[in-house]
């Protein structure tokens, strides 16, 4: 059999993937999957697209204690549905979501890494839940999907078929 490729991947995100908001879980799979690469998890529980973007390059690229920064064969991006929960508090918007997740996914192509995208897990029965959010929650995943094709991102994961049973 042909040798396993060995990959590096940074994740970005919020509580979805910080392990110590018990988030992250899909990296655990992707260790199990693929044990010979390396996941690091830059998730922080709260942050919204702004956040992870102004701590971005310092946290995925700050150099180790001899000065050596690190690369990555890609990087994971998974954040907006904070940004979401704060659309009337914090103003956020789709369109904020994306321009944030633009800035991250061109700085990693400018370090060489591809850029994967996930999508935004559904709602389930989160009381938060409304139409407004709801459209916003489409409205990024719909310009995921058209950047993928664009060439922009080099690709993405549609989440909620996995993980709802047709709810939003």
């Amino acid at each position: 059999p042909a040798a396993k490729k060995r990959y590096s991947v940074a994740a970005m995100g919020d509580s979805l993937t910080d392990p110590k908001s018990h988030g992250g879980k899909y990296l655990d799979k992707l260790k199990e999957k693929c044990p010979e690469s390396s996941f690091s998890s830059f998730g922080v529980g709260g942050n919204m697209t702004n956040m992870m973007r102004k701590r971005f390059v310092r946290d995925v690229y700050a150099p180790d204690k001899n000065g050596v920064v690190p690369t990555y064969t890609d990087v994971i991006i998974l954040g907006g549905l904070g940004d979401i929960l704060s659309n009337g508090t914090a103003g956020r918007s789709a369109k904020l979501i994306s321009a944030d997740v633009t800035l991250m996914v061109k700085e990693a192509k400018s370090r060489g890494s591809r850029t994967i995208v996930l999508q935004l897990p559904p709602w389930g029965t989160m009381k938060a839940f409304d139409n407004t959010r709801a459209q916003m929650t489409w409205d990024v995943s719909r310009w995921i999907e058209a950047e993928v094709k664009a060439g922009n991102i080099d690709a993405t994961m549609e989440l909620r078929s996995i993980l709802s049973c047709g709810n939003i």
